[in-house]
């Protein structure tokens, strides 16, 4: 077991999160520990308390606790199954020396954790070994699929986490849910506007809600526009203004729609029934992204294609 490290923060970490920055120095430790130690105080910075969120400035001072992390081999080619390797290199939508902007599969995480060796940035650093710096710019869910933005560069992850952060990023969603959205007719958009937390189940999972009147809560803001009536459900465009754990999902049940094939938050008879019908999975998709491209300082976006599975089961709930 390796003593107290204190590591100075540099210019070219500013800005990350630091489960992050904790990750890069404990490269052996899992998620679920990097977490852990976190929340109970072990990791400091400027000698207080900090937030798996908190985002590091540079010149802050980490302490690094001593942590007793099991053995592991580094993720290679030959741990991850072929056809995964397959499939994430031609779900790649953009690449280019500074970023990759990917079509993520419903079903693979975003990262190893829970049981899982490797995720999505694993195999992405098998297929690509020479890229020394790459690192998710954000997250989405892993039952949910579409875009997702890879950095290749300190200073690039710096830029696109400063965008987000002065929600510059445009992000948007389609999604399938039960029932009949409220007071909302065709093409016309919603405002949601329900502050949500975050909080540990005594079973040691978490469930998101919305903030009652007094509790804290962070902002959430979203626009769900009314696509198309489908039967016995909609079809629901989202853009995000914030980006919370599970924002869409808590925000459509707060509407008493909760999305198709919520397995967390939906009704679970109705799953069931779908899944019959071809959807296995949760019925949301990160469509569209738009953001500026720290090194052209252009304004880009990418569309993700929905994939067969979606594509389907629209197919049969509009008969």
């Amino acid at each position: 077991m390796a003593n107290v490290r204190m590591i100075e923060v540099t210019e070219e970490d500013e800005g990350q999160r630091v489960d992050n920055f904790m990750m890069r120095h404990l490269r052996k430790a899992p998620r679920t520990l990097i977490y852990r130690i976190i929340r109970k105080g072990e990791v400091r910075v400027n000698k207080g308390r900090v937030k798996v969120s908190t985002r590091l400035k540079a010149g802050d001072m980490v302490r690094i606790p001593p942590v007793k992390v099991p053995e592991k081999v580094e993720i290679n080619e030959s741990d991850i199954p072929h056809s995964q390797l397959k499939r994430i290199e031609e779900s790649i939508l953009f690449e280019d020396k500074d970023l990759m902007v990917i079509n993520k599969p419903s079903g693979v995480a975003v990262h190893g954790g829970g049981g899982m060796n490797w995720g999505l940035i694993e195999v992405v650093r098998v297929l690509r070994p020479l890229a020394k710096r790459l690192e998710l710019v954000h997250r989405i869910d892993r039952d949910t699929s579409g875009c997702l933005l890879i950095a290749k560069k300190a200073s690039i992850l710096k830029d696109l986490h400063a965008q987000i952060r002065a929600n510059k990023f445009d992000k948007r969603y389609l999604a399938i849910v039960m029932g009949r959205w409220p007071d909302i007719a065709l093409n016309q958009v919603k405002k949601i506007n329900l502050p949500l937390r975050k909080d540990h189940l005594e079973n040691g999972g978490w469930h998101v809600f919305v903030a009652k009147k007094g509790e804290e809560g962070k902002e959430a803001v979203s626009y769900f526009r009314l696509e198309e009536h489908l039967n016995g459900c909609d079809l629901m465009s989202i853009k995000l203004k914030t980006g919370r754990t599970h924002q869409i999902r808590v925000h459509a049940l707060a509407q008493g729609c909760a999305l198709l094939g919520d397995d967390r938050y939906g009704n679970r008879e109705e799953n069931k029934r779908f899944r019959k019908m071809g959807m296995k999975r949760l019925a949301l998709h990160a469509q569209f992204l738009g953001f500026t491209h720290p090194a052209t300082q252009e304004w880009v976006e990418f569309e993700a294609p929905l994939y067969a599975d979606f594509k389907q089961i629209i197919s049969t709930l509009k008969k």
